[in-house]
């Protein structure tokens, strides 16, 4: 999975939607996945919506040790920070407000 997502074009697909099956790359696995959170766009509950970011982004700061030690293959730094870089732009309150 590694070889696929530092290779697909996170930031040209919509939503983050990358299929890594047979991403490009002499070290690419032909079959891969990867799991997705979906969120509104527009928080009912912006406290709430904050809180789960507030836990995503401990999980990306703290969770790529434990998935190595797992044997699964962390989410690329170029990755998360462009997921982040999403959160600030496109999730927001009922007033318009960014929640993160």
């Amino acid at each position: 999975f590694k070889a696929a997502a530092a290779g697909a074009d996170w930031a040209k697909t919509p939503g983050f939607g990358v299929v890594s099956t047979d991403q490009p790359g002499k070290t690419s696995w032909p079959i891969t996945g990867a799991t997705f959170i979906l969120m509104h766009k527009t928080q009912a509950d912006a406290s709430k919506g904050k809180e789960v970011l507030k836990f995503l982004d401990w999980a990306y700061k703290n969770g790529g040790a434990m998935a190595t030690e797992l044997d699964y293959v962390a989410i690329p730094p170029s990755v998360v920070n462009l997921i982040e870089a999403a959160w600030k732009s496109q999730l927001k309150d009922a007033s318009g407000k960014a929640i993160w």
